[in-house]
């Protein structure tokens, strides 16, 4: 299972946001990681914004360069607008549902938790973590103790975070529904998603 390992604080200091969640460190220090600190940098080039901002969306949603690539692949050959429509391709992605539900605190830990089988859709046990879900489906935690209490200690640090409304969660019985697609509105998106049409366009 391919995923990056590399140092966390340093990129999202390098694309300016916080990639891996909340980090005290980068609001600390919010300018780009390197022995000038704090200078302004130069103008970035069309292509330079177009490919941090793709970088951006990549890392946060933990995908491989190869693996993103088939994502706007997907997206191109959908009806609508292809950068909405990348977005839902990756929020309906089954790891980060199931971080959205709130089972896991990050889109790693979501990640390793399907990969290892502690989640069901519809009944039957999937772990493959690229699985797109559609509406309707049900997703829960497998009824195994140990698959039940790390879902609960996330939920518990996680009750900051609210599921978002296109997800019907049940709390008490670890369970959640796709009620509709993800809109813009929902996704609240980090990039700008035309940048990166204009990047792969090129």
């Amino acid at each position: 299972m391919a995923r990056y390992t590399g140092p966390r604080t340093r990129l999202s200091r390098r694309l300016g946001v916080p990639l891996f969640g909340p980090n005290k460190y980068l609001e600390r220090r919010s300018y780009p990681p390197g022995v000038h600190g704090p200078k302004s940098r130069r103008k970035l080039s069309d292509y330079a914004l177009g490919l941090a901002e793709k970088q951006k969306l990549r890392f946060q949603y933990g995908l491989m360069e190869r693996q993103f690539r088939r994502m706007y692949e997907m997206a191109l050959k959908q009806r609508g607008v292809t950068g909405e429509t990348l977005l839902q391709l990756l929020e309906r992605r089954l790891d980060n549902v199931v971080y959205r539900l709130g089972f896991a605190t990050t889109r790693a830990a979501a990640r390793q938790m399907v990969s290892h089988g502690h989640v069901l859709v519809n009944g039957r046990k999937v772990n493959v973590p690229s699985f797109q879900v559609k509406v309707g489906d049900i997703i829960e935690i497998k009824n195994h103790a140990r698959s039940q209490n790390m879902a609960r200690t996330s939920l518990e640090s996680a009750q900051v975070r609210m599921a978002p409304e296109w997800l019907a969660l049940d709390r008490d019985n670890l369970r959640g529904q796709v009620s509709r697609l993800p809109t813009m509105d929902d996704i609240q998106p980090i990039v700008n998603p035309q940048l990166i049409v204009e990047f792969y366009s090129r």
